[in-house]
């Protein structure tokens, strides 16, 4: 049950934050596994002068085509599948024409306990829903 937030520098159409957005989750779902409508997306637009996206002292500079991402998602998964899952998203909007130079991922990993999915109840804890392994 990854919550993925998607931010973006304003300028791009409905259309394109739309495939933008089913990329990520495309890439979720093959690379964790999880159910097709096990999305959680939120997308929000920034004014240029909002996003602050260095490199981190790579020796690059990013375009106002920076999409930045951050998974909220259990803990337990292997660095290699977080590597994949970071190349899969990376190379899935480079089909869109974004370099990968400004696609920035930042996982956050937490446990079964700290997920509400409705009605102020814990459903993983509750046994409501299976605990994704």
């Amino acid at each position: 049950m990854p919550l993925v937030r998607i931010d973006l520098v304003r300028g791009r159409n409905r259309e394109q934050i739309d495939t933008l957005a089913d990329s990520i989750h495309d890439a979720i779902v093959d690379v964790l596994g999880i159910p097709e409508r096990d999305r959680f997306q939120i997308i929000t637009q920034h004014d240029a002068e909002e996003v602050i996206a260095q490199d981190a002292g790579l020796g690059f500079d990013r375009t106002p085509a920076v999409v930045m991402v951050q998974i909220f998602t259990q803990t337990g998964r292997t660095t290699e599948v977080k590597q994949a899952l970071f190349h899969t998203i990376a190379t899935s909007l480079g089909h869109l024409g974004i370099d990968g130079r400004d696609v920035f991922i930042g996982i956050v990993e937490n446990t079964a306990q700290d997920w509400s999915f409705a009605d102020g109840r814990a459903q993983y804890v509750e046994g409501d829903l299976p605990v994704p392994a």
